[in-house]
């Protein structure tokens, strides 16, 4: 019990680093330069993306992570179904129920990010760095 919840810490520090480069990088595109809601999200969750995998390979699964192609490449298919979660999770909420205000859309994509987070949390523990899967040396 307490390695899975000093595991949830570790997610859970990566995971907020990465909703803050999220929300930042939406905030900018959306509301400072213009972009439509759509871009923006999908932007966003592909530069949070990138930054998430880089928490989880050097602090979060560090000691699972091996650096391989078939690591490497699983991560980002399954960041990416959770971009198209995210995506369609906040389609619905900013078009389907008009949060489409400053304050609203950052609702609606928090919102989002944390349900998405769910499912890219229970991946990354069971298939992309999986318990046993220690670092190979040099």
């Amino acid at each position: 019990m307490r390695l899975l919840v000093l595991e949830l810490v570790k997610f859970g520090l990566v995971g907020g680093s990465g909703v803050a480069v999220n929300l930042l990088v939406f905030n900018l595109l959306l509301h400072g330069f213009g972009s439509g809601a759509m871009t923006a999200t999908a932007i966003a969750s592909c530069v949070a993306m990138g930054t998430n995998y880089l928490g989880f390979r050097f602090f979060a699964y560090r000691d699972r992570a091996s650096r391989t192609k078939r690591q490497i490449a699983l991560f980002f298919v399954f960041s990416g179904i959770g971009v198209a979660m995210e995506s369609v999770l906040f389609y619905a909420a900013y078009q389907g129920a008009a949060m489409s205000g400053p304050l609203a859309s950052n609702i609606a994509k928090a919102v989002s990010i944390v349900l998405a987070s769910a499912f890219r949390f229970l991946v990354c523990r069971t298939w992309v760095f999986p318990r046993g899967q220690g670092v190979r040396r040099r």
